[in-house]
């Protein structure tokens, strides 16, 4: 989604990354919310007004999300998720409110909501008035390459174990 829409100068700049992604992959569930939500991060401080509250609500549903699967306190957010919700505080208190009511479905969430918080993510960084959208989407794809990577990493099958492959969910693909 990046490239797609990334300009064609831009585009250029994206290709020294494909190395990065070739055979990058994982079925640990954590992946899907920490893709969602790199994504967000990077789009509620240049999204529009309209798309803020929902970027705002993908932001505390991944954080959500991340937490009970790595099983941390609720409540607690990251460094760049209290950035951009400081970044957009009406968004962020209308977010908390609906997140207390509607709740978080975590097998929902991978199965559908994380891949669209990409889409809506993607969507409202190229829909941005900002000067340089390809920087933004750059960094958030070498973001996301890393965040993938280091993931990854953690769930790496031990040596002379050829079953477990890390790989990673084709729903979402930042």
């Amino acid at each position: 989604m990046v490239n797609d829409c990334t300009s064609d100068a831009g585009r250029s700049e994206l290709a020294t990354l494909v190395p990065s992604v070739i055979g990058l992959r994982s079925d640990d569930p954590r992946v899907d919310a920490w893709i969602a939500l790199r994504c967000a991060q990077a789009a509620l401080p240049v999204a529009s007004a309209e798309r803020q509250s929902t970027l705002a609500v993908a932001i505390l549903s991944a954080n959500r999300v991340r937490a009970d699967l790595d099983g941390c306190p609720d409540g607690q957010l990251d460094e760049g998720s209290r950035r951009a919700l400081d970044g957009a505080p009406q968004a962020a208190k209308w977010a908390a409110r609906f997140i207390d009511h509607a709740g978080i479905n975590p097998r929902g969430f991978r199965r559908h909501t994380a891949a669209a918080i990409v889409r809506s993510s993607v969507a409202g960084i190229m829909q941005a008035c900002i000067e340089d959208a390809d920087r933004v989407f750059r960094d958030l794809l070498t973001g996301v390459i890393s965040d993938v990577t280091a993931l990854c990493a953690r769930s790496e099958p031990p040596p002379g174990d050829s079953t477990l492959t890390p790989q990673v969910p084709e729903s979402v693909d930042a």
